[in-house]
């Protein structure tokens, strides 16, 4: 499905916005729920990863496809890894197949775990069979995507001993390991993270309990994005989101001063106000932002897309697990990004983009496979008519984006072939 986008006939000035629960939150918590089937879940994220996580969380033989869902991969793996009596082969998409799974799979094998590669070593498929894991402490790089070190914590208070983890190296998306932390305490889990050692005490019950899973603020930032594209005094307002969120991309309501746009908490209720224009100005074209994402990386496509609407450079660093994700997300953005005018460098951990003013129309762009390339690019309509091929990928992450867009009177057509 390819849609034409442009931007509405007259400009939005208060809109209201109801997103799902987040896909992190959603995908961790169904996990938890799978080991303790007392919780209760509110606002699930309706995206098809969690739909794949809460189907797979339920086959105990046979064949689990997860196609295109890195998170279920990960943390399917170490679930199916610790339940006994499982025995199944994980697998994916072609691209899922391609995706590094060895750290991970070490870890689970030092712990006892009875996992093979069937196809190439180090990537899926797996053939799994659960076990009950004896040895409760590991160690395994930091610097690597922090779903792995999820995986194991949410599993560890279900084995036996809980799990004692050794991080080695600069650790990576600390925010995500501590939501995941923090989800364990909410359900009465005792962790402790000090220095480079986490630990988990095991749990064989907990107390009944229900849940809300906070709005994803991944998705949000589309509409920060449109915000900063916006006129003036343009207010949106995001349901439902709390200032205290465990969420890594909630930076984005910090990195946003710089695009002129303010945020606001109020009644679970994320209100944007664009307030200003952005840093750039007539004196001084030639500014550059600099953002270190390595806690925050699924919003490096929106920034970079915000800062060539509107005719800024930026130097983002801390970007070296996008090359691992449902594309090489940095050199897809070089592709992209130069169809329509930019100057982009990039490198397996950083992209550097520089100031310019010209913005191609009527450029088609190819997402990938990604959802986060189909999104990151829509407010750009606000800018310039575009393409973007394979639209319904956004059903990944946010299924009703495309109508969520309709209601902010973005002109959306859908193009024959």
């Amino acid at each position: 499905m390819t849609l034409h986008l442009s931007g509405p006939l007259a400009p939005v000035k208060h809109s209201r916005i109801s997103i799902t629960g987040s896909k992190s939150e959603s995908n961790r918590l169904l996990l938890l729920q799978a080991l303790y089937p007392q919780l209760k879940i509110e606002n699930i994220s309706n995206a098809d990863d969690v739909k794949v996580m809460r189907k797979g969380l339920k086959v105990r033989t046979g064949t689990v496809d997860i196609h295109h869902a890195g998170t279920a991969m990960r943390f399917l793996t170490a679930y199916f890894a610790t339940r006994e009596g499982v025995e199944v082969t994980l697998t994916g998409s072609s691209r899922m197949q391609e995706r590094p799974i060895k750290v991970l799979v070490d870890s689970l094998l030092q712990l006892g775990a009875d996992i093979e590669y069937e196809k190439n070593i180090g990537y899926p498929p797996l053939r799994i069979r659960g076990k009950k894991l004896e040895r409760s402490i590991v160690s395994l790089p930091a610097n690597i995507s922090s779903q792995y070190i999820s995986a194991l914590l949410l599993v560890a208070p279900g084995m036996k001993e809980g799990l004692e983890l050794e991080l080695t190296g600069e650790i990576t998306s600390v925010p995500y390991i501590k939501m995941t932390l923090s989800l364990l305490n909410e359900i009465g889990i005792v962790t402790s993270f000090s220095g480079n050692k986490i630990k988990v005490e095991p749990a064989e019950t907990v107390l009944p309990k229900s849940i809300r899973v906070e709005s994803d603020w991944s998705s949000a930032s589309y509409f920060y994005s449109i915000a900063a594209f916006s006129e003036i005094g343009t207010h949106l307002e995001l349901t439902s989101y709390s200032a205290k969120s465990l969420q890594g991309d909630r930076v984005l309501a910090d990195l946003y001063q710089s695009f002129g746009v303010e945020t606001q908490f109020e009644d679970q209720t994320l209100h944007l106000r664009k307030l200003a224009h952005p840093v750039k100005s007539e004196k001084n074209k030639n500014v550059l932002l600099k953002f270190h994402l390595a806690d925050a990386p699924d919003i490096a496509q929106t920034i970079a897309v915000n800062c060539f609407g509107l005719g800024m450079g930026c130097h983002i660093t801390g970007l070296h697990t996008l090359k691992i994700k449902e594309t090489d997300r940095l050199e897809a953005l070089k592709t992209e990004l130069s169809k329509l005018g930019a100057r982009i460098e990039v490198s397996d951990h950083h992209l550097e983009l520089a100031p310019g003013d010209m913005i191609k129309s009527d450029v088609s762009i190819a997402t990938y496979n990604d959802h986060r390339m189909a999104m990151a690019f829509a407010p750009l309509a606000l800018k310039t008519d575009l393409f973007i091929e394979d639209a319904s990928v956004v059903s990944k992450s946010y299924p009703d984006f495309w109508d969520d867009l309709k209601e902010l009177n973005f002109q959306i057509r859908h193009v024959a072939g």
